[in-house]
């Protein structure tokens, strides 16, 4: 049986998708971001849906992250002074939008589903494509990332010899993860990475990358 909420939280969806869509600003009556009061009455009219409803179901929406809240200070003048108020505003987030107009390029990729990151000890950073690194070696993740784009666009290779060390730079950048890269893997994968680079005409790159590499492996 189909949850009886699903209706109403995509409805809400749908409004704030609706409203951001025709938005000429972020605050105000035609700003992408709505006010409490004024979500329930339009909740009320457009889908006559009691308070307790638009609420228990946008905390829902909030939580599971298709809508943010937004607080906004103001300073309000009252007699002997002035005190602090704060209006909250709620607009549609980047995932909500994902989940109405399905996939998108702009998607970030989660490479490692279901395993808690932050969880294994590591000073790791997730970066926006999707891949994690640590951050010790950082450098070289982003010099990898600048070869592959090189040997990408290089006129000097067939596409065989591209996705072939494309994929290789890849199973590098995922040692990289690790707090304990496999030095073994990283030195046979470079070596062939050195001949393609080589005769694609990009000494530079390996030159800057060489170092890097060289200090994971065996001494």
């Amino acid at each position: 049986m189909s949850n009886p909420n699903d209706e109403i939280r995509m409805n809400l969806l749908k409004y704030f998708y609706d409203r951001n869509s025709s938005a000429t600003s972020k605050y105000g009556k035609k700003g992408s971001a709505v006010k409490i009061s004024d979500l329930k009455k339009a909740m009320k009219s457009m889908y006559e849906l009691k308070q307790q409803q638009v609420v228990s179901n946008l905390n829902y929406l909030i939580d599971r992250g298709w809508v943010k809240s937004l607080d906004i200070e103001k300073t309000v003048l009252v007699r002997g002074g002035t005190v602090p108020s704060i209006v909250t505003w709620y607009e549609i987030s980047a995932e909500g939008i994902d989940k109405i107009e399905g996939e998108s390029e702009f998607q970030p990729v989660d490479r490692y589903p279901g395993i808690n990151i932050t969880a294994t000890g590591g000073n790791i950073i997730t970066l926006g494509d999707g891949n994690i690194v640590n951050t010790n070696y950082a450098p070289l993740h982003k010099e990898l990332d600048a070869l592959k784009k090189s040997l990408s666009d290089s006129l000097s290779l067939d596409n065989t010899q591209k996705l072939d060390v494309a994929v290789d730079i890849e199973s590098i950048k995922d040692q990289l993860a690790k707090q304990q890269p496999n030095k073994t893997i990283i030195g046979n994968l470079w070596e062939g990475i050195e001949k393609i680079a080589t005769i694609a005409g990009l000494t530079d790159l390996i030159v800057k990358i060489s170092p890097l590499i060289m200090n994971l492996l065996p001494k």
